[in-house]
């Protein structure tokens, strides 16, 4: 109750009370600031419902391992190559994972010479390609290109949120997702599929997949073979294990019209609304989401348990 009553002060502003969480594990909890200082107000576990820089790309998540406080989600490696699309990708070809043609430059390069960076890209990609940030989800700082001129101009969006910039083929298909949860077992649930209703609808930016325009429906389960079901969800666990995830995360794929499946990226801390694509799965699948927070919390306690083992001095 006094932690419940420490945050509602923080969250209104009111009283001289200032808290923060400390990277010191003699001090694990919530720290009073200033001349209220105190002993930590203990964190039983943290839910980082943050998306995004600091939030998911283990900015905030090695802060809460230093400070030795039991956290929801991948631990610090997982949720930064779970960011880094480029890391990403290079783990998952590492575990034989099929994955699209792409290439990456860094701003730097960019800043350069902007004529070198563009014959490499059309000759190691070519046309129609995504322009993307390597750091960044929701689709923050994406566009397609289909000639020099919006290549530059998608580069140039790009280059504005982050100094790593992927770039990858266009990929003609359907876009299915997968949702995932546990440790060192993770468990897979039925695919659900992005299906867009609307031409104007290029593909998936951020106003597509956080505003009702109607232009995109999200249908669970996908219509697709059992076998298939199979392959996604077996491909989601190794795509899961082969960054070292930890509680959840979501994995979405292409499945192009021959069949042939894709691997597009890991999204470490999945969207959790009553819109999101990752509780509507595992509804699908048969747990219902109050079961889904309940393992969460349980496997962020058993995971700081494994984590307490190490002996981190000699």
């Amino acid at each position: 109750m006094e932690t419940q009553r420490l945050l509602a002060e923080e969250k209104q502003g009111r009283g001289d009370t200032n808290v923060a969480i400390l990277g010191d594990p003699s001090r694990s909890g919530l720290v009073r600031l200033g001349s209220r200082a105190s002993e930590p107000e203990r964190l039983d576990v943290v839910f980082p419902v943050l998306h995004g820089t600091f939030g998911e790309d283990g900015t905030l998540q090695g802060l809460l391992e230093m400070a030795a406080i039991p956290f929801v989600g991948c631990g610090t490696l997982a949720s930064a190559c779970g960011m880094d699309k480029v890391t990403m990708k290079a783990l998952f070809k590492d575990a034989g994972l099929p994955i699209c043609r792409h290439t990456w430059l860094l701003r730097s390069d960019w800043d350069h010479d902007q004529n070198k960076v563009i014959r490499k890209i059309i000759r190691e990609i070519g046309f129609p390609c995504f322009i993307k940030p390597a750091n960044l989800g929701s689709s923050v700082g994406v566009s397609k290109a289909t000639d020099k001129k919006s290549l530059a101009k998608g580069i140039d969006l790009a280059a504005r949120y982050d100094r790593k910039i992927m770039i990858e083929e266009e990929v003609v298909g359907r876009e299915i997702e997968c949702a995932v949860i546990g440790n060192e077992e993770p468990r897979a649930s039925l695919p659900g599929e992005y299906v867009i209703h609307e031409e104007s609808a290029r593909f998936l930016d951020y106003t597509e997949k956080y505003s009702s325009t109607g232009h995109v429906e999200f249908l669970v389960p996908a219509k697709i073979p059992k076998a298939t079901v199979k392959k996604i969800q077996a491909m989601a666990a190794v795509a899961y294990k082969s960054i070292d995830a930890s509680g959840l995360s979501r994995v979405d794929f292409f499945l192009k019209p021959d069949g042939e499946l894709l691997i597009n990226e890991i999204n470490t801390l999945p969207g959790l609304t009553e819109v999101s694509g990752f509780p509507k799965m595992w509804e699908a699948t048969g747990v219902p989401f109050k079961s889904v927070i309940d393992q969460l919390i349980q496997m962020a306690i058993e995971r700081h348990r494994e984590r307490a083992r190490n002996e981190t001095s000699i």
